[in-house]
């Protein structure tokens, strides 16, 4: 699976609260929730997607509750893939759950800047800076993992294994 898309960049310990409001947990929509999504961090955050859709942050992202709303109201809005340096372990697997890539690495968090244009290959584990014509490794996903993902999520993936 190939990803490409503009970085839009946060910095470290962005929390489930500021992804997702506590607020807005009664809300079952996903596009609904995706109206709300880094609001109380980031205000613009939904004009600034536009051609950013893989956000890039620092250590600890995702870290808080553990709810479920934050990774599915970053998907809902757009964002196709979350690059950091570390995950809160629970956000990570929500995020596996409903079929949004996320991918751990220091190098490409600390190097790739707001607006650059990447192109990451997430069955390889290899993330391509191509405005600044860098190249970073990850470890990549088991295929099992890359087939919930395709499948769009856990859901997706039970019901093609059940038949």
């Amino acid at each position: 699976m190939i990803i490409e898309s503009r970085a839009l960049k946060y910095l470290d310990n962005v929390n489930t609260d500021e992804i997702i409001p506590a607020r807005y947990l009664t809300i079952t929509n996903p596009g609904e929730l995706a109206k709300h999504c880094m609001e109380g961090t980031d205000p613009d955050f939904l004009k600034k997607l536009g051609e950013k859709k893989i956000l890039v942050a620092g250590r600890n992202f995702g870290c808080g509750s553990s709810r479920e709303h934050a990774p599915l109201a970053l998907k809902a809005s757009g964002v196709r893939l979350v690059i950091a340096v570390s995950f809160a372990r629970i956000f990570f697997r929500n995020s596996i759950n409903i079929g949004l890539p996320v991918l751990e690495s220091a190098e490409a968090s600390s190097s790739i800047d707001e607006g650059d244009e990447l192109r990451v290959d997430i069955g390889e584990g290899k993330l391509t800076n191509l405005t600044k014509g860098e190249t970073y490794r990850t470890s990549p996903f088991p295929p099992f993992l890359q087939e919930i993902i395709r499948r769009g999520g856990l859901g997706g993936y039970i019901n093609v294994k059940g038949k």
